[in-house]
């Protein structure tokens, strides 16, 4: 199949720029739907969908988009067709992937769009501020790919067209090359951290695939978890073992690794039965070259590398996790299990580890049992999270869902 791939943007302002990446794309053998999200002017040749049909998606209109006299609205309506629009144009086969080119509107717009789209559809975003930290992890879709829009504010020049030419070349590459999810056997998400500091992935994914499920192992540091909970919202997860929570603690303590503030909702709200425990609940990871938040001053640190260092809570900041993730399943539909390993719940806080903190761990464990909420199952165990007896007990846990039907199976 010749892939189809939607260029977007506002072909009033770049017609120039989004008509060579058009250009580009059927040169290579691709072919195009291209769709206009401008406001105000027009292209100088109609798009396959104009902007009309793209605020008519939105249950507005052009006329209604201008009389707002304001900026942000309009392109807030046209974002909200356009991601519409896409949605009904993949579901149809019509595409089978999408680039997009804007400054700080036409991105703001591109991340609706290609959230729309699901897991596997290649989403390629050319930006002025690709990378940037405007740009909030929730919004981004788990796959998107995104490249500087360099030497391209106004007027194509060769300094732009390299920037245009590949990410033109990319999604058409990938459009052809994706090998998209399959749906065969039942997936179980699971969060953690590389096998230094937790090691139980190492056993269960070889035990749950004898099951018959499929496991995706998320690495919870930020947009790991943004990519798990992306998935979980769209209902990919017939379980869900949470055990790597950390995100949860560097939102509350404002460090810009975070998945977001819905990390830990969205598999509770689509009722996905749970399991979660406590990976790195100590920690608050935070980016290596920024400055240690004036909060979190004193606290030991750790600099894992020069990417990423963690400082370690102290007791009231354990408390003030257990009690935001405790709080978080309160609103599970589904099947919550809580592994509570008293033991510790990383590889570093054992006893006679560098990080351990009995008091720490005590105060944190207390909390949890005076926090969790009546539609949580808390099962304590005498074990580290990281000795055999943890995954045991997960095990044991899914065998009894399978047990009484509760998983989807293949």
């Amino acid at each position: 199949m010749t892939p189809t791939i939607l260029v977007a943007g506002t072909w009033d302002t770049k017609d120039a720029e989004l008509g060579y990446m058009r250009d580009v794309i059927l040169g290579q053998g691709g072919r195009v739907l291209t769709m206009d999200v401008s406001v105000l002017g027009d292209p100088s040749k109609p798009t396959d969908m104009s902007k009309h049909q793209v605020a008519e998606a939105a249950g507005s209109s052009i006329a209604a988009a201008i009389a707002a006299e304001d900026e942000n609205t309009a392109m807030q309506v046209m974002a909200t067709g356009s991601a519409r629009l896409a949605a009904k144009l993949h579901a149809e086969g019509r595409i089978q992937g999408v680039i997009v080119l804007g400054g700080t509107m036409g991105t703001d717009l591109a991340l609706d769009l290609c959230s729309a789209l699901p897991l596997g559809v290649p989403k390629y975003v050319v930006s002025t501020v690709s990378f940037s930290p405007m740009l909030p992890p929730e919004r981004l879709p788990a796959d998107i790919q995104m490249i500087l829009w360099a030497g391209g504010l106004y007027g194509l020049n060769s300094i732009c067209k390299a920037s245009l030419s590949q990410a033109a070349g990319a999604v058409l590459g990938a459009a052809r090359a994706v090998e998209l999810p399959q749906r065969d056997r039942p997936l179980i998400g699971m969060t953690s951290f590389g096998k230094t500091v937790l090691r139980y992935m190492v056993g269960l994914k070889p035990a749950l695939e004898a099951r018959g499920f499929e496991v995706a192992v998320f690495h919870a540091t930020g947009m790991g978890g943004r990519a798990f909970e992306s998935l979980a919202a769209e209902g990919a997860f017939a379980a869900v073992l949470d055990f790597a929570p950390q995100e949860v603690g560097n939102h509350l303590f404002g460090s810009a690794i975070t998945a977001g503030p819905d990390r830990m909702t969205s598999a509770g709200a689509k009722g996905v039965p749970q399991i979660v425990s406590i990976g790195c609940y100590d920690l608050v990871d935070l980016v290596g070259w920024h400055p240690v938040p004036p909060h979190l001053e004193g606290l030991p640190g750790h600099a894992h590398n020069r990417l990423l260092s963690s400082v370690v809570l102290d007791v009231e900041g354990r408390r003030r996790v257990a009690r935001a993730i405790m709080g978080k399943l309160a609103a599970a539909k589904g099947e919550v299990v809580f592994l509570l390993p008293v033991r510790g719940g990383n590889e570093w806080d054992r006893d006679g580890g560098p990080l351990c903190d009995p008091e720490g761990l005590a105060a944190f464990v207390a909390e949890v049992r005076a926090a969790c909420p009546s539609n949580v199952r808390l099962v304590e165990l005498d074990a580290h999270i990281n000795d055999p007896a943890f995954s045991e007990a997960a095990l044991a846990v899914v065998d009894g869902w399978i047990a009484e039907d509760r998983l989807q199976r293949a």
